[in-house]
């Protein structure tokens, strides 16, 4: 790890949630209670959180009110790095590993969000790539309960003289497979689906006023690229590890292309055969009709069964 602005930590950010805040998420992202009564009820006995939950705490921290996103994302600049405007950032990829079972609520305990740069890379004309560590610790016992690491696409922000930045690691489809996975299921996004997510804490205007997006090119609003993400998080769980929070250990994606609302969103998944301590390695991409719109999808699960909905 090198480079400017390589290494720099935030400081540490309290983080908080109640029971009310992972039921809005698991909803949001197409839990249902047909089938999953213990991600959207409270009193379910085997009431858990769903694994990605965390991915939304740097954004919401311990507020239970909207907040200015792009207050929020400006508030501490990078030393040794230009000044990023927020205003005109897309995530790049995400990766999340699921070190211990959420607390359904964080009431009389204290969690802190970790964050530290691991680079800012110099892509050119397209962009700046800022890549980040954040952990939710428990800051009493010091246990990490998430580790993910992402990457966020500052638009029309590069030339700066920065490094390149290292190779991406590819997870295609299995060779020879690609046209039949072992498991594809869907999700129909509404067109007014982002403000249901964005009550998550993700309040970007990106996903509610046409007019950013508009001035960066995809014509109006579009949805979060991590609510596609955690929908095929969702989809993934529920049919390859029985909707059981502890049988997946470990989720990526790259974020290929924009998703509008009122899209439908169709992930295909394949099992690898590649298992390790009763880990097996899942590819999957995440398509709107033909065009991919999450590549790069890896994720380490138990497999339990193989359930396909289309």
């Amino acid at each position: 790890m090198s480079g400017p602005g390589a290494g720099f930590e935030y400081p540490p950010v309290e983080v908080s949630w109640l029971k009310r805040d992972v039921l809005l998420f698991a909803v949001s992202i197409g839990c249902t209670s047909a089938d999953e009564l213990h991600f959207v009820y409270e009193l379910s006995p085997k009431f858990a959180v769903f694994p990605t939950y965390p991915i939304l705490l740097p954004f919401k921290k311990t507020s239970q009110e909207v907040i200015d996103f792009y207050a929020a994302q400006a508030a501490i600049p990078i030393p040794g790095v230009p000044k990023f405007d927020s205003r005109r950032v897309l995530d790049g990829q995400r990766l999340m590993q699921f070190l211990k079972p959420l607390p359904p609520t964080s009431e009389g305990r204290k969690f802190e969000l970790r964050s530290k740069v691991l680079g800012v890379y110099d892509k050119g004309k397209p962009g700046t790539v800022v890549e980040t560590e954040q952990t939710i610790v428990d800051k009493e016992t010091g246990e990490v309960y998430t580790r993910a690491v992402g990457s966020g696409f500052f638009v029309g922000q590069g030339g700066w003289g920065g490094p390149k930045g290292p190779a991406t690691e590819n997870f295609p489809p299995p060779k020879g497979r690609e046209s039949s996975p072992d498991a594809v299921a869907e999700h129909q996004w509404t067109e007014d689906s982002a403000h249901l997510y964005r009550l998550n804490g993700d309040y970007n205007p990106l996903h509610a006023d046409p007019e950013p997006g508009k001035k960066m090119g995809f014509g109006g609003a579009i949805m979060h690229g991590l609510a596609s993400w955690n929908v095929s998080a969702h989809l993934l769980l529920k049919h390859l590890g029985g909707s059981e929070a502890g049988n997946i250990k470990e989720f990526q994606a790259r974020f290929a292309a924009p998703v509008k609302p009122g899209d439908k969103v169709v992930v295909e998944m394949w099992k690898t055969g590649n298992v390790k301590d009763g880990w097996e390695e899942v590819r999957f991409q995440t398509k709107v009709g033909s065009k991919v719109v999450l590549s790069n999808g890896r994720a380490l699960m138990k497999v339990v069964g193989v359930k396909s909905k289309l």
